[in-house]
């Protein structure tokens, strides 16, 4: 046998043996969440949004970069970084009061931006967590992958009070923390997950019963809020092979006197008129605005499509979210806020910027601060 073809064989040997030893690891590991089965699966194939043992998106949706995209993204992380991706300073986190929070607010509505896309909402009387990542790091892996911008949180988990309900809109790493979910297993009274989520939070030790998963459009009530999740154009998956294997959404939130509107990722598209139509006109909106780039286009907004999707939902007030905590993409931090704010000047939309663990108080104090400069 020639040295050439000794040397193809241990290589190949060398690829076989790394991808079992990878799959192995992604099936012992519970961080990279669970499989659905039984009734769950059959409720996700029932759904009109699945097909050939995926989901698909509301509209047509390309989400192949080709062979000369991945070359160019692999440059631009490597050899043609953008300057600023991260902050070079501490930045500020105004801390939350657990003493204060031990009472939910109930004579008004109340945001707490964790930055990224993590927020604590009182509402009602009510206290609600949307997509709470508050690890470290947007990974699988303690030691590798994105880190958080800021050392400190608001608040710690350990120190919130009790949480009636989590609110997550898709599966992936900056959205769904496995840390963050086994913190909050025993002080949250419900979780609300779209199609498939439901099977990462039980293998977690989630009960089935604190469990609801919804398809988009699907509405429940709890506790006088009432919860829509709607479409978004986006993808899951938090492994190799379970790419579009759960479903993705975003939110509509209802109380008694305000409506909040939660995009999760998406990317712009016709879907946000319809949901505009249906419940709006919305207090706020909580939208994406940040890691995108024109290889994925499709799947996250540019600035300016996130003002537009705001004026489709019909919004009073504007929070770009999906920024100021991780890097993503290859645009610099502040891309994102510097370009959404000159959009929301020129149409005249009204926007609030608090920094991170500065409170918003619906119709009486909205943070205009430009933290970020």
């Amino acid at each position: 046998m020639t040295l050439k073809k000794i040397t193809s064989y241990f290589l190949l040997s060398l690829l076989l043996i790394m991808g079992v030893a990878g799959c192995s690891f992604m099936h012992l590991s519970p961080q990279f969440g669970g499989e659905a089965k039984g009734d769950r699966l059959k409720h996700m194939q029932a759904s009109p949004n699945y097909e050939d043992g995926i989901f698909h998106n509301p509209v047509p949706t390309n989400m192949d970069m080709g062979f000369g995209g991945i070359v160019k993204m692999i440059n631009s992380r490597l050899f043609d970084k953008t300057e600023n991706q991260a902050p070079d300073r501490e930045l500020p986190v105004e801390k939350l009061d657990p003493a204060k929070l031990a009472t939910a607010q109930d004579t008004a509505t109340v945001l707490t931006w964790f930055g990224h896309s993590t927020f604590l909402i009182e509402l009602d009387g009510k206290r609600l967590l949307l997509d709470p990542m508050l690890g470290d790091r947007a990974s699988p892996l303690s030691f590798l992958g994105p880190k958080r911008f800021t050392d400190e949180l608001p608040i710690t988990i350990e120190d919130m009070p009790f949480i009636d309900a989590v609110l997550i809109s898709h599966d992936h790493y900056d959205h769904l923390d496995y840390g963050s979910i086994q913190k909050l297993a025993d002080k949250t009274g419900h979780f609300y997950v779209a199609l498939g989520v439901g099977a990462h939070l039980e293998r977690w030790g989630i009960p089935a019963e604190k469990i609801t998963e919804l398809d988009w459009w699907d509405e429940v009530s709890y506790k006088g809020l009432k919860f829509v999740a709607t479409p978004a154009r986006h993808f899951s998956g938090r492994g190799i092979s379970d790419r579009m294997k759960t479903l993705w959404t975003s939110w509509v939130i209802e109380g008694e006197n305000d409506k909040i509107f939660f995009s999760g990722d998406t990317g712009y598209f016709e879907g946000f008129k319809e949901i505009g139509e249906k419940y709006g006109p919305f207090d706020i909106t909580l939208l994406e605005c940040g890691q995108y780039n024109e290889l994925w286009h499709s799947i996250h907004m540019m600035p300016e499509e996130t003002v537009q999707a705001h004026l489709d939902l019909k919004g009073k007030l504007m929070m770009p979210i999906h920024w100021g905590a991780f890097t993503l993409a290859m645009h610099s931090w502040t891309d994102p806020i510097e370009r959404v704010t000159k959009k929301a000047k020129e149409l005249d939309v009204p926007m609030t910027t608090p920094r991170i663990g500065e409170p918003i108080i619906l119709k009486k104090s909205v943070p205009h601060s430009k933290w970020w400069e």
